[in-house]
């Protein structure tokens, strides 16, 4: 009888202390829109297509990106101005907030998601936190033998705990190895890749780290699996001979799309996306598009690739088929189209749209629009999937 009464006792205390079910949350289907203009995010919803709260004070959001941690409760929000915040998706509330620099251009959660890095223009360097408390834990500036440390740009993480990084001003790749010391993080630098990398990918399977150059035709390539064979150039005569178009916005290579043996990635100064072969990395065609292209987002499939493009084309959505390689369908959701994100398994699609103060979702099998939902400028769209794949 008293050992009933107990077990009917402790069943009431946890009970208690519990939630009721109607007020738990799960964050998979959550995710953050930048809200460039005002310094805000819109915390969203995918299940639902809609809005949940808006999260002020978050300083200079002209070309901010997040990171989210591996259990997707919490964002980390690089801002312009060299501020690093901490928001948990379930309050819709900062948590810490630290001004690190004075102008920074995104970061990267490393691969056991205890340490968050942001990658700076002013002082050029990379700067690494811990990830719950955001006190920092190590200071890498990049230093490459001038007077001033360089701007550093295409920041990743990496498996085997590394983080991966360009040097705008140097022209070097380095890598960081935080699986030792995280205060003192181990340092493997390529010098002499090409002039002016802008901004760099990793491969879905984290073996490959290419930059794009925007000084110099190419591009920069390092085999993550085997770096003491060095960077070597790929795509080095593309665009060699022709007039390059004035470049109004530099494309971004996060979003480069990988489907099957093909990659597709935006041209600079051309209204091309190129077709490279990943198997030798050779170029294997080119798709005319109606401008220059910003971001080349494959579907989760890789069937369809997405293409926006920077003025004054930027009112359009391209859609190529990547079986024929050819545009299959264009969309026109409204001036400034600035970021897509497709939801994890690929049947819906999210578009910032900052002309209109719109996010459009679209039903990726009919091209249909799903949903309007108003937002304040908005450009970047982050989903809390991206917690799982490398190098988002």
């Amino acid at each position: 009888m008293k050992r009933s009464l107990l077990l009917v006792t402790a069943a009431l205390l946890c009970s208690a202390t519990l939630p009721a079910a109607d007020q738990l949350r799960a964050t998979g289907d959550l995710g953050v829109v930048v809200e460039r203009a005002d310094g805000s995010l819109l915390l969203i919803e995918t299940s639902n297509n809609r809005s949940l709260e808006r999260i002020e004070g978050l300083g200079d959001l002209s070309h901010a990106t997040a990171v989210f941690s591996r259990d997707q409760r919490y964002a980390y929000l690089f801002g312009r101005d060299g501020g690093l915040t901490r928001i948990d998706l379930l309050t819709a509330q900062i948590t810490h907030r630290v001004m690190q620099a004075g102008n920074s251009i995104g970061g990267a959660i490393s691969q056991d998601g205890r340490l968050v890095a942001v990658s700076n223009y002013e002082p050029g360097g990379v700067r690494i936190f811990d990830a719950e408390s955001l006190e920092l834990v190590a200071d890498l500036p990049a230093d490459y033998g001038a007077a001033t440390p360089s701007k550093v740009v295409g920041l990743v993480d990496a498996p085997g705990n590394r983080l991966v990084f360009s040097l705008w001003d140097g022209g070097e790749i380095w890598i960081a190895d935080l699986s030792g010391d995280p205060k003192k993080p181990k340092i493997t630098k390529f010098k002499g890749i090409g002039k002016n990398p802008y901004d760099a990918l990793i491969t879905p399977d984290g073996r490959y780290y290419i930059a794009g150059l925007f000084g110099e035709d190419g591009l920069a390539l390092l085999d993550l699996w085997q770096p003491q064979l060095g960077v070597r150039r790929i795509l080095p005569d593309y665009g060699r001979g022709e007039q390059a178009l004035p470049v109004y916005k530099m494309p971004h290579l996060e979003g480069w799309a990988i489907a099957g043996e093909y990659a597709f990635i935006p041209a600079v100064g051309h209204h091309q996306v190129l077709v490279v072969n990943t198997r030798d990395w050779s170029e294997a065609g080119r798709i005319e598009v109606a401008g220059q292209p910003v971001f080349v987002i494959a579907s989760p499939d890789g069937r369809r690739v997405w293409v926006n493009f920077a003025f004054p084309d930027n009112d359009q959505i391209a859609i190529l088929d990547t079986l024929t390689q050819q545009q299959v369908a264009t969309l026109k959701p409204g001036k400034g189209v600035l970021h897509i994100e497709f939801e994890p398994r690929g049947e819906e699609v999210w578009v910032s749209v900052r002309d209109e103060d719109q996010l459009q979702v679209y039903d990726t099998a009919t091209l249909e629009r799903r949903a309007t939902l108003p937002a304040l400028k908005p450009s970047g769209i982050f989903l809390t999937a991206r917690a799982h794949r490398i190098g988002l």
